[in-house]
């Protein structure tokens, strides 16, 4: 117990200085930290957070190493751990009734596992031991608020969260969060089986906002972005829009897929090696070789790369309303050339396409605020960016069509990955 009151001013750096917040994520902990003596012996134990993130703006570009803007928020995957002096890990996660459990006996990818928690525990494990660090056995209780299938990157924050624990364990901490995410994502794609980028991993593990230039993807270029959103009277939102998440990786898929094969036709692996001019010239031949889709979706691609570029720089001179303007645009164009607003094998659901048209209809008669879908796609979350003044009243809305609990303000956390003690 004395181990957790003394985490007052670290919670206050992740959770924001409000009382109520503070002893909220204090039961939080508590309780997690109870559940753990229950389950294992009495060691000294770690406890660690990894934040979820949000998209700011880069909507499915980072895959064919474009630009992103996203940040780190203020739901999290919290773990209490032990190491166990085995070469097991057991880790106990709120929501499943039995453990993960993995031998790091084999590091060995068990194609059995594609698709589970333990084929990224194992990945996570298998490429440290690559990259010639530590690894070993250890003990685990964590929970997560960060909402499935949300675009806040659950996935990504449990990655990252398994690396700062290896990390912190058998490492001494000599890893680099960004190292983290990289490392992460490597799961995700040769492991679990899921051709992600690493934004989700990178926002997750670094924290605040920050712009991502993945050109050179194995050293990508970060820069923190020094904004605050509150300043200007705004709340920053995720509507969860419900719809049916199961059978959607080929949609996922077929995004970087279809852009790759557009980088192919101009004899380039991805798009962030066509020049745009290139592209233009070529539509003819490119439609031909590859489709309208994949033309349209490079299209998206090209026009979202050099719009991230522009809205660095408006929030690096504070001019919030253009800002906003490229937040609809970005919208605007992921609705309309990148096609991830729903998925042509289910058109009966299209809870994101319905949802954007309720919260602009909302906008246009304020006269003020974005909106635009975020991560993914195809089914899940939007963002809403909305005067303060106006977001209870939004809440009420949009609670009349998709429900009580779909609308989460969101706060931006200044701290990635980190072990609490």
């Amino acid at each position: 117990m004395e181990l957790i009151e003394n985490l007052t001013e670290i919670l206050e750096l992740l959770y924001g200085k409000d009382k109520k917040v503070i002893a909220k994520q204090l039961n939080r902990y508590v309780k997690l930290l109870d559940s753990f003596n229950d389950k294992f012996p009495q060691n000294e134990v770690y406890l660690f957070s990894t934040p979820g993130r949000t998209e700011i703006s880069g909507n499915h570009t980072d895959h064919n190493l474009g630009r992103v803007i996203a940040a780190s928020v203020n739901l999290d995957s919290i773990a209490v751990v032990s190491k166990n002096d085995s070469k097991k890990i057991t880790i106990y996660s709120k929501g499943y009734s039995e453990p993960f459990k993995v031998s790091l006996e084999s590091l060995s990818k068990i194609r059995q596992e594609e698709g589970t928690t333990n084929s990224l525990i194992r990945g996570i494990a298998a490429r440290l031991v690559e990259l010639n660090y530590n690894i070993g056995g250890f003990n685990c209780v964590m929970t997560s608020d960060v909402w499935p299938g949300s675009g806040l990157s659950s996935s990504a924050s449990v990655e990252v969260l398994i690396g700062n624990i290896f990390n912190t364990l058998f490492n001494e901490g000599k890893i680099k969060n960004e190292d983290l995410a990289v490392i992460g994502q490597w799961a995700e794609n040769n492991y679990f089986g899921k051709p992600c980028g690493l934004m989700d991993q990178m926002a997750c593990a670094v924290g605040g906002i920050i712009a991502i230039d993945f050109k050179n993807p194995n050293n990508p270029q970060i820069e923190k972005v020094n904004f605050n959103l509150e300043s200007h009277g705004y709340k920053m939102l995720i509507v969860n829009t419900g719809g049916n998440h199961k059978d959607l990786t080929d949609d996922y898929s077929s995004i970087p897929a279809e852009m790759k094969s557009v980088a192919k036709v101009l004899n380039k692996n991805v798009l962030r090696d066509v020049e745009p001019d290139v592209f233009f010239s070529n539509l003819k031949v490119i439609r031909e070789k590859v489709g309208d889709r994949a033309a349209l979706r490079a299209f998206h691609f090209i026009t979202e790369n050099e719009r991230v570029v522009k809205q660095i720089e408006l929030l690096r001179k504070n001019d919030f309303p253009m800002f906003l303007k490229y937040v609809n645009d970005s919208g605007s164009s992921s609705f309309k050339w990148l096609q991830n607003i729903y998925s042509t094998k289910n058109i009966k659901e299209q809870s994101i396409a319905l949802s954007l048209a309720l919260t602009e209809r909302f906008i246009e008669e304020k006269g003020e605020g974005a909106c635009r879908v975020h991560g993914g796609g195809f089914a899940g979350t939007i963002q809403v960016f909305l005067p303060g003044k106006y977001v209870e009243e939004y809440k009420n809305y949009i609670k009349s069509v998709l429900g009580k609990g779909t609308t989460m303000v969101l706060q931006i956390r200044s701290q990635g990955s980190i072990c609490l003690n």
